[in-house]
């Protein structure tokens, strides 16, 4: 069904760092909130308002002039030139309803032109079984059908599905998978759940990776939720803490990062301590990510902003408060895209929420 939603093409003066007399809060699974950061003096920026009325929107894609998202309901949007056309989805299971699910990660192939093709990672019920999938679609006739089942039954609990999608500069498809709310299996490498997965695009177990016959590239994961490479092809990643202690890490071939052991700030020989954390006094509940010159951008769920953390300098600073919960991130060309997730149950959506918008890097 093609439909045109309401495009605000006006620009709107926001803040870009939060104000002293806002709250933060703990992670997406918290209700409990903490101390108050240090905070900078606020920039003034331009944002761009590209459709709203979306519904629980999860990742944002690009190709030529068109944006893709998924919303976890269980369809996949396309934007061009503002007009919207939600596309219809064929599954072969039948999503899930439960809190954080549904139609997670999405990211197309690299021959998409050619082929149509895309893939996806989403939560689905079976009996009284929950698991995840990474599958491969097929755009047909303005619907989008599952052709292959890459990888099948990774954990899914209640909560902590992780699910982001991306596909690396190797060409293998990488994949962020949650603990399902039991923390002991992040451990455990006989598990899929709590880990970054590698996989070669026909869904096959790539030679390189770091344990035998075995798709687990990292693991000690509680939550991730976010994945980006930057100019020398090193692997980031993002991650929900226990209440609070998020990170952002620097993800390497067959390390451990600790989860339930340790978490945030916490040392122990063998396990990887992250680049970043919120530390225990504040939480972001980070998401998606990009990186452009030098800096990393995650999305941030309780912190209610897109963070920029500088690598050269170590500088952090949260940007875009005033629109809620942020979910995901994407940079194409000269822009910065983000989508807010304020009707996920957990926000307070505003009139015509939830939205994409959209800045100049060259503004921020």
């Amino acid at each position: 069904m093609k439909q045109m939603l309401i495009i605000g093409l006006a620009s709107i003066s926001l803040l870009g760092a939060c104000t002293d007399n806002e709250q933060p809060e703990l992670s997406e699974d918290s209700e409990d909130v903490l101390e108050q950061p240090d905070t900078e003096e606020p920039n003034e920026m331009d944002i761009e308002i590209v459709a709203e009325n979306l519904e629980v929107p999860w990742t944002i894609e690009a190709f030529d002039e068109t944006l893709y998202l998924t919303e976890r309901p269980g369809t996949i949007l396309t934007i061009t030139e503002g007009t919207v056309d939600r596309q219809e989805l064929e599954l072969e299971e039948e999503l899930s309803g439960a809190s954080e699910a549904g139609l997670l990660g999405f990211v197309l192939s690299p021959d998409f032109s050619e082929t149509s093709e895309a893939f996806a990672y989403y939560t689905y019920e079976t009996g009284e079984n929950r698991f995840n999938r990474i599958i491969r679609l097929v755009l047909e006739d303005n619907t989008w059908r599952e052709s292959q089942v890459l990888l099948d039954q990774i954990p899914s609990g209640s909560v902590h599905h992780g699910g982001r999608l991306k596909i690396g500069p190797d060409d293998r498809l990488y994949a962020t998978t949650g603990d399902a709310a039991s923390p002991e299996i992040a451990q455990d490498l006989s598990s899929l759940g709590g880990k970054t997965l590698r996989l070669n695009l026909d869904g096959s177990i790539p030679e390189d990776n770091p344990f035998a016959d075995s798709y687990v590239y990292s693991y000690g994961h509680r939550n991730a939720q976010g994945l980006t490479w930057d100019a020398d092809e090193t692997l980031y990643s993002s991650e929900h803490g226990d209440r609070a202690n998020d990170e952002i890490n620097v993800i390497e071939s067959g390390e451990n990062y600790g989860w339930p052991v340790i978490e945030g700030e916490e040392e122990q020989e063998g396990m990887v301590s992250p680049l970043f954390t919120s530390g225990q006094d504040n939480t972001w509940a980070p998401s998606g990510m990009a990186y452009h010159d030098n800096t990393l951008y995650v999305s941030a769920l309780r912190g209610n902003a897109v963070l920029e953390f500088n690598l050269e300098t170590n500088e952090e600073r949260a940007l875009f408060t005033e629109f809620g919960r942020i979910r995901d991130i994407y940079i194409d060309g000269e822009y910065l895209y983000f989508i807010s997730n304020n009707t996920d149950g957990r926000g307070d959506p505003a009139e015509d929420d939830d939205k994409v918008y959209r800045v100049l890097l060259s503004d921020i």
